[in-house]
Order: C-alpha cells, then structure tokens, then sequence
C-alpha cells in the first residue's frame, strides 16, 4: 500500500462525535509503510478520549478491507487545542477548565468533581483539581491530605504556589491553607480575591484538563470565576428529586443568560438509585427515577450518567481514596462511563463554538 491508499482506507473512518472522517479532520499523522507493515499516529481531541479503542479496530478494520496481510501499528497522540482560545497572562497551559456546580448543597457536588478529575487522570489527562469551595472545602479530607501545606516557588521574581499532587493529579484548596478548625468567615469580596488567587498564584503548570468544584448555589464566587478566566463549559450535578431539579434549573439559567455564554458540558444525576454491596444487580431508587434525564432533555443538555447511590462512595470520600481509585465494579463503571461522556461532550464544544468569553459585563 501507498500512503494515499492508506488515506483513502482511513477516510472511511468516523469520528463518532464530530460525525467526519479521520483523514477530512487531519487526525492522522506520521504514516510510514515497510512491506506490509503500516504504521501510522491518530491524533485526538484529548488524551482521555473514551473512544480510542472503537477508533483504532475501525482504523485496522478499514486497512485490512485493502490489504488483508497488513500489519497495522496505531498510535495515538493528543492535539492541544481547546475552544477557551489562547491567554497569555492566565493559565496559558491549561486547555480545558471544567466547573462543577450545583443550584443546591448536599447533592454530592464534590463527589463528582473529584473521581472526574480522577477519572480523566486515569485515562492518560494531566489534570488538576480547584477547590473553589471557599466555605466548605472538602477536597483535603476526600484526597487524605488533612493538615498538609503546599510548597511556595520563585517564578520570575514573584512567589508561585506549588498544588499538592496526590493520584497524579495536582491539587488546591482553601482547607490546605487554613486551620480545619476555624471557619472561614469572608464576604463576598474576599472569597472572590481567594478564588483569584488560585488562578493567578497558583503554579498549575501543563493541564489538558483543571476541575473546578465550585460552591453550590449561583453567587460571586461563580460570577468572579467566569471573570477571571474563560471556562470551556459547566458540568451541572443534580440528584432525581424534584427540589434539588428546581434548583439544578437556576444553575443552569445563570451560565445560558448572554452576558456569560458559558457553555454546559452536560448534566449528571448523583444518587440515583441505592444498590446493596451485597446485591449489585439490584436498584432501589429512593429519590425518584429519571429526574436528571428529564431535566437535561427539557433544557436540550447532554446527559452524563447516573451515579448510584453506594457504600464504597462515601467510604471513598471519607477515607481519602475517592471511589474511583478503588476499583468497585458498581461505582468505578459508573464515573468512567460519566467521565467519557463529559470528555465527548468538551470535545464537540472544542470543535464546534467560539471560545468561551469573560462576563465583563458583569464586573
């Protein structure tokens, strides 16, 4: 085979989201043909793309249908692009941020943040964690790192924070800097002077993707954060009962008002059914069915998943070692699967809208 048979076979291939072929996205790079083996790099939209697998059998698939002896080596890298555009004075290295919100506390907000920063580690993503959370921070005790302090830097002449790294992914928050014991009872201003600080004093370094667990509610800490720095798009947690959807609609309604024009990743239903350690198979839905689908479905929103309601989540929380990293067939499945949507639905946004814009209307 030539290098343009290898293209004309590839061009029968489909990215799934983007609904093109590879060779017309300009995805495949590097061919090289020795005899019958063919090597080439597919370039994807983010390294913790959920669909690496499906793409590589349809690429072999595609060469074979040619070359039925071929021996196909498909690598893989990862292009840097991200629909935030390029800011020079801050976070030029991060290509994707994600806000987690919620209209309402108690919904599991930070839950989902952290094994979805875990979960796209895991996938290959360099990704950092923001605990936005001026007044309940969780973040220290879900990741074991309670009383730890981070390190300062000198970059250029002026003193960087260095993120707590645990799991592989870097780690900030309110709770690291302060006293556990004491509350932190800021106004408004300087909650919002804190969450700066986070962006601008904080050496987050080369990140494809940093994960904002933001406070619940719809307030100045949200409004400061899409002021500051442009987000990708917003991941909305809710749980199936009716007063948490009211308030997951509010959520919702503050990031699609023009003056923000801050995208929705997509929406995920935490809590959504109880299923017993000791029978896996079975879901009890205490809080109501389907709430979430629902919702995303009235607001024309993806929807991400459903995570249940288990044991070994909130022992993960409690223990330091989120649930995620413990492999549980129930609840890991359920955060990958969750995780792999938001990751197509960042990549659609990145491919398809207009960089993400500061609300400086509202400043």
């Amino acid at each position: 085979m030539t290098k343009q048979s290898v293209l004309d076979a590839l061009g029968t291939v489909q990215e799934p989201d983007l609904n093109k072929d590879i060779v017309t996205l300009n995805m495949v790079k590097d061919i090289e043909i020795e005899g019958n083996y063919i090597s080439f790099t597919i370039e994807l939209t983010t390294p913790a793309c959920p669909l690496k697998d499906m793409i590589k059998s349809a690429c072999i698939k595609a060469i074979r249908e040619r070359e039925n002896s071929a021996i196909v080596n498909v690598k893989f890298s990862a292009n840097t692009s991200s629909s935030r555009g390029v800011n020079e004075a801050l976070l030029p290295q991060v290509r994707n941020i994600i806000a987690v919100v919620s209209g309402k506390g108690g919904v599991g907000k930070s839950t989902v943040a952290a094994n979805l920063a875990l979960s796209l580690a895991q996938d290959g993503a360099r990704v950092g964690l923001m605990d936005a959370d001026i007044y309940g921070p969780s973040v220290p005790i879900m990741f074991g790192i309670r009383g730890e302090r981070p390190m300062m830097a000198d970059v250029k002449g002026k003193g960087m924070i260095l993120p707590i790294e645990k799991y592989g992914i870097k780690i900030m928050s309110i709770g690291l800097l302060v006293d556990e014991k004491n509350a932190v009872v800021w106004r408004g201003p300087m909650a919002s002077s804190a969450i700066r600080q986070f962006v601008t004093d904080v050496l987050w370094g080369d990140l494809d993707y940093l994960v904002i667990d933001m406070p619940p509610g719809t307030g100045d800490i949200h409004l400061t954060l899409v002021q500051t720095v442009p987000v990708t798009g917003v991941v909305v947690v809710t749980t199936p009962q009716d007063v948490a959807l009211a308030d997951a609609k509010k959520g919702i309604a503050m990031f699609g008002q023009s003056q923000l024009k801050v995208p929705i990743i997509g929406l995920v239903e935490n809590m959504s059914y109880f299923t017993p350690l000791e029978l896996p198979d079975n879901k009890y839905y205490i809080f109501g069915k389907e709430g979430g689908r629902r919702l995303a479905a009235e607001y024309d929103i993806p929807f991400l998943g459903e995570i249940p309601l288990v044991q070994k989540i909130r022992e993960g929380g409690d223990s330091g070692k989120p649930a995620v990293l413990d492999q549980d067939p129930v609840s890991s499945s359920a955060f990958s699967e969750f995780a792999g949507n938001a990751v197509r639905s960042i990549s659609r946004l990145n491919a398809k809208l207009e960089p993400a814009e500061n609300a400086k209307a509202l400043s």
